[in-house]
């Protein structure tokens, strides 16, 4: 687990009517300031990888499909430096991971639907405050690729 990373398993509420999915509240341990929420669609076998903001905490819950979503800490004075945390969500593993700034991040679409992924983020879009780089680099040491395990 990277160092500030935090993962909140979420409740759903079910009945014969569907369902509420709640993702966070003002008085969650991880909330910290409301700057936007918006939605992110990612198509199956997609990747959208690797970014990190500088500034931004996010908070992303997948609220349609599946994404295998990807963490590396670069953080140079970072306890889990080197570190690379790899998670699947989804509704059936429904969750909130928060992202402090300065960790870079990314996700791939699975199954065989576009999935959709919220993200709370404590502050507006400022595209100032976030860095690129290519999903398929030498910089960050993962591979997107399936593992047959």
């Amino acid at each position: 687990m990277i160092d500030g990373v935090v993962v909140t398993p979420l409740r759903q509420i079910l009945d014969e009517r569907g369902k509420v999915m709640h993702m966070l509240r003002n008085d969650s341990s991880v909330f910290s300031s409301f700057g936007e929420i918006y939605f992110s669609c990612i198509h199956p076998g997609a990747i959208k990888a690797w970014h990190l903001h500088k500034k931004m905490t996010l908070n992303y819950a997948v609220v349609f499909g599946e994404i295998k979503f990807v963490l590396y800490d670069d953080r140079k004075d970072s306890s889990t430096r080197g570190t690379v945390q790899e998670l699947f969500i989804s509704p059936e593993s429904y969750s909130l991971v928060t992202v402090p700034p300065m960790i870079w991040n990314g996700f791939k679409g699975l199954g065989t639907k576009t999935s959709i992924v919220a993200n709370c983020a404590n502050l507006p879009h400022d595209p100032s405050e976030i860095e690129r780089t290519p999903a398929f680099n030498s910089i960050i040491p993962y591979d997107w690729n399936i593992k047959h395990r």
